[in-house]
């Protein structure tokens, strides 16, 4: 491989849980992230986008929850480096 000064694309495996999955209609999946998808925020909202399942997955993306590598971030924590992103709903007991 050669440097051709660009920044590679990233690809990372997404994964889905409960609701967020059933919406989905995937448990998991692998994706390359255009590179204007910086955040947890950014990647929803893209998500978003890529049709009607995944529209109706994150209308609501205040109440989902995300995982990188499996640490519990916000919104506005940076997906650079991430391997892997879980979105699921917010954990309730009683």
């Amino acid at each position: 491989m050669h440097d051709t000064g660009a920044s590679p694309a990233a690809t990372l495996t997404l994964r889905y849980f409960a609701w967020v999955r059933e919406k989905v209609g995937l448990a998991e999946e692998r994706v390359t992230l255009p590179a204007d998808v910086a955040t947890v925020a950014d990647l929803m909202s893209w998500l978003g986008q890529r049709g009607d399942t995944y529209a109706a997955a994150f209308a609501r993306p205040e109440v989902i929850r995300t995982a990188i590598d499996h640490n519990h971030v916000r919104p506005d924590a940076a997906i650079g480096g991430a391997r892997e992103i879980a979105f699921f709903p917010p954990v309730t007991g009683g």
